[in-house]
């Protein structure tokens, strides 16, 4: 039997191409310098191509950038707990450090870590709805916006060579600097180890 793949299989391989493609440019040009026709004649295919996946190049990093938190922070919630999946996370970077040192340098518009804290932001909200039943409270969520912000400050260095902390030494210390109102949300959530 010949197997066929479907369009969304297709396009995912595109996506992930197109993604190489923009790593390898990330090795010799910074980000904001980088344009569509470089990631487009490295991977081989068409501007069209490219934006039939992609608003523009910072939406590609954002793309791939979530497929990597989904694999970290996908069982979450269902066994994981918060230090576990900010491991996976870490380690995830720490193994294409060069992409996300090239992706955090960059931090105007559409910059991943913006997109990285609406991301982390929503996930431990939607996290906290899911177990608890409600949604967090003015003064959790103040302490949620806080600490993201910080948290994604933190890796921002650690990325860029501030801080030498291996990935789970890097998480541990996250968790631990978490205000004691959502360390101790958490707890009761049965979020943390």
């Amino acid at each position: 039997m010949i197997e066929s793949s479907t369009p969304a299989m297709k396009g995912e391989k595109t996506k992930y191409r197109l993604a190489a493609a923009m790593k390898e440019c990330m090795k010799t040009t910074p980000v904001d310098a980088i344009t569509v026709r470089q990631i487009t004649e490295r991977c081989g295919v068409t501007r069209q191509t490219f934006y039939r996946n992609f608003l523009d190049k910072y939406d590609l990093i954002n793309w791939y950038f979530d497929k990597l938190l989904a694999r970290s922070f996908e069982h979450m919630g269902r066994g994981t707990m918060v230090l576990d999946s900010l491991e996976k996370k870490f380690t995830y970077i720490q193994e294409e450090k060069a992409f996300f040192a090239a992706a955090f340098r960059y931090d105007r518009q559409n910059s991943l870590r913006e997109h990285d804290f609406k991301l982390i932001l929503a996930f431990y909200e939607n996290l906290i709805r899911e177990k608890s039943g409600r949604p967090a409270s003015p003064e959790i969520h103040f302490l949620l916006e806080m600490y993201c912000q910080g948290s994604i400050t933190m890796t921002v260095k650690w990325v860029l060579g501030g801080m030498d902390l291996t990935p789970s030494q890097f998480a541990g210390l996250l968790v631990r600097a978490m205000p004691a109102a959502l360390r101790d949300l958490f707890l009761e959530l049965h979020l943390l180890s």
